[in-house]
């Protein structure tokens, strides 16, 4: 298996993949015409010819038959372009000392404070590819490309999480809030939202900070919740060091997480070494490795020995990466015990 950047014959396998993922997966609309539009705009990121705040690189997990069974993304910079709206989960205290009382109730405070930093995003693997080391590889193979080309990103990398839906698409949180705002369903308003039309967000929702009391007692409940399907994605990131500080998403109130992009670990271990050829044992280690090219980009796993500055892999790990002995890579060890990310 290798991540690479997406390429324009992907866009047959990306329509399957993005179908397959159903209701919530809003960055990447089943539509043909938009698709391929991301897919364009992404290979002119990977050729930097877009700004920072435009970027958005988007990767596919391809294996040795070259079929395309997963995807992910990263983006350059949130918000600069248009406002980008979070809630931020806050605390108001309210008390009256004559009649003893005193209540602490959690407020929603809608912010832009996520502006400027960088998105992991769009990651979906195929449920039949959900096993070994794949669904890492797709997950963390973004960072490793943000620890070879920090020049590119935010100081900081955020997470916006699927939240609670029910399998008809339908949002506690956006039943219980967003409707009596704009008078459409959550799948619609997020579809909106996903395809880049976000102004009716500052233009209907309240700019006033929201009682979470007044809320039902289902929207409530799933405050900060990632959807089941998510949560292997988010137990993966945690171990990178992503942490959730109270902001949420303003559709499903799913979780947005993040981590200072120096402190994740993937980012802050990673090291670059000579690759040799070799037959690492069984023993050996996994490693996630980048062949250290951009618009050229492959990230791979696999089996290697690390002897001083030189790491020993097999042939078909380097015919993977497309390198050659005494290239250099970036790599890190994987750490693969956690379960796999499927999707976010």
């Amino acid at each position: 298996m290798i991540v690479r950047p997406v390429s324009v014959t992907d866009l047959p396998a990306l329509m399957d993949l993005v179908q397959q993922a159903g209701p919530g997966f809003t960055t990447l609309p089943a539509n043909e015409e938009r698709l391929a539009h991301r897919v364009r705009w992404a290979q002119r990121t990977f050729a930097e010819q877009v700004e920072r705040a435009d970027a958005d690189y988007l990767f596919v997990l391809e294996d040795d038959d070259q079929q395309v069974v997963g995807i992910s993304a990263l983006t350059g910079a949130v918000g600069l372009r248009e406002p980008w709206y979070n809630y931020r989960v806050g605390l108001t205290v309210s008390s009256s000392p004559d009649l003893g009382i005193q209540r602490q109730i959690p407020t929603l405070f809608l912010n832009n404070e996520m502006t400027g930093q960088s998105e992991i995003c769009s990651l979906f693997l195929r449920p039949d590819q959900r096993h070994g080391s794949n669904g890492r590889l797709l997950s963390l193979g973004r960072l490793l490309f943000v620890a070879e080309y920090r020049h590119l990103f935010g100081d900081k990398l955020i997470a916006e999480l699927r939240g609670s839906a029910d399998d008809q698409g339908c949002s506690p949180f956006w039943d219980s809030l967003g409707r009596h705002f704009f008078k459409k369903d959550f799948s619609h308003a997020d579809h909106l939202s996903g395809l880049g039309s976000k102004s009716f967000i500052a233009e209907l929702m309240p700019r006033q900070p929201l009682y979470t009391c007044l809320l039902t007692e289902q929207a409530q409940a799933v405050i900060g919740m990632a959807h089941p399907n998510t949560e292997p994605a988010l137990k993966i990131l945690k171990a990178e060091g992503f942490v959730h500080q109270g902001y949420i998403d303003i559709f499903d109130a799913g979780p947005v997480i993040e981590a200072t992009v120096a402190k994740i670990r993937t980012v802050r271990d990673s090291q670059q070494l000579v690759l040799a050829i070799g037959t690492p044992d069984e023993q050996a280690p996994v490693w996630l490795i980048h062949n250290r090219r951009l618009e050229n980009c492959r990230i791979t796993t696999a089996r290697a020995r690390l002897v001083g500055n030189t790491l020993i892999v097999d042939r078909l790990t380097a015919k993977r990466l497309q390198l050659q002995p005494g290239n250099t890579v970036r790599a890190v060890p994987l750490r693969n015990q956690l379960h796999q990310a499927v999707a976010a």
